[in-house]
């Protein structure tokens, strides 16, 4: 049987343990903090491991802060481990390279969390996408100490970065972004405009400094307008249909799309979904729907942003 162990203890790290125990393959845990790690153990039956050299498992879930990815999960991956690593893959594109070629080195399988890829929703907006033009994305938070060591694009954003590339399947050709720190160190609230190779444009905002929490995505496409809600796991449809409601007035059909889990139930959890794909790529040796190269094209848009919304705050004479 498949074992995985989890490095990383904090906020994610405690999630991941939580749906592996219940699914039956957690082999352990690790954490910089023993005492952390032995109380997460203790919870879960499970053993907590004394160091990373010494974690025993077939894979492991790298939970750890952003700033140590690499180095953490090159070692593990060196080891012989399968790995699924937190988003985003990296801090910098070296550290993603770094990782990228330790599994392709090890023949290892190397996937990135981007679990919204997993959300019902995505999955059955996915299914009908054709040529998108149009995205409109918000991702909108309520203040928490969680993840203040990197900044709202690399936090929030980068999964909705992630989608919209995987979605309109073209390069970034051109970038406008603004960004503003409010109660952190770094950026904040941010408001991002792509315009891909293929004419597509796609707009972002992402803030964590708001007073609701809001995880909508929507796009169009010829005939077609699709909405995305990520909380509710819904997504809906509105198209042009033959025939008439009136002379000259188009017959505008509605529905919703069908999902593969209902929303809200264990099997719709997207942090589930993703985990039951790691387990299937590892037993299976087949690849992650989302793995290095994927990850590394969401965390390069990503690093662009933030040098835009730098180079902006200068023209503005703010930093």
């Amino acid at each position: 049987m498949t074992r995985i162990a989890v490095v990383g203890c904090g906020a994610f790290g405690v999630n991941h343990t939580r749906v592996l125990a219940d699914l039956g393959v957690l082999a352990g845990v690790f954490d910089a903090d023993i005492a952390r790690a032995q109380e997460i153990a203790t919870k879960h039956n499970c053993q907590a491991f004394a160091s990373l050299d010494k974690v025993e498992a077939d894979a492991a879930v790298v939970a750890v802060p952003t700033r140590h990815h690499a180095e953490v999960g090159c070692a593990l991956l060196a080891r012989g481990l399968d790995v699924l690593v937190e988003k985003p893959i990296a801090a910098t594109l070296a550290d993603a390279d770094a990782l990228i070629a330790t599994a392709a080195r090890q023949n290892r399988i190397l996937q990135v969390g981007h679990l919204e890829r997993f959300n019902p929703a995505v999955q059955a907006a996915q299914a009908i996408v054709t040529r998108p033009l149009f995205f409109e994305v918000h991702r909108m938070s309520v203040f928490s100490p969680r993840s203040l060591d990197v900044d709202v694009v690399l936090d929030l954003m980068i999964h909705d970065l992630d989608i919209v590339l995987a979605l309109a399947q073209a390069e970034i050709e051109e970038i406008r972004a603004v960004g503003l720190a409010v109660l952190s160190k770094h950026v904040d609230i941010a408001n991002v405009r792509l315009v891909l190779a293929n004419g597509c444009v796609a707009n972002f905002t992402a803030s964590r400094v708001s007073t609701e929490k809001i995880r909508k995505l929507r796009f169009f496409q010829a005939g077609q307008y699709v909405s995305v809600d990520y909380a509710r796991q819904d997504a809906m449809i509105f198209s042009v249909e033959a025939g008439e409601q009136e002379p000259g007035m188009p017959n505008i059909g509605f529905r919703r799309l069908e999902t593969s889990a209902v929303p809200g139930s264990p099997d719709a959890e997207p942090l589930r979904a993703e985990l039951r794909h790691f387990l299937e790529s590892v037993r299976t040796r087949s690849a992650p729907l989302v793995d290095g190269l994927a990850a590394r094209r969401a965390l390069d848009a990503a690093l662009r942003i933030i040098g835009e919304i730098a180079a902006h705050s200068k023209r503005l004479g703010l930093s």
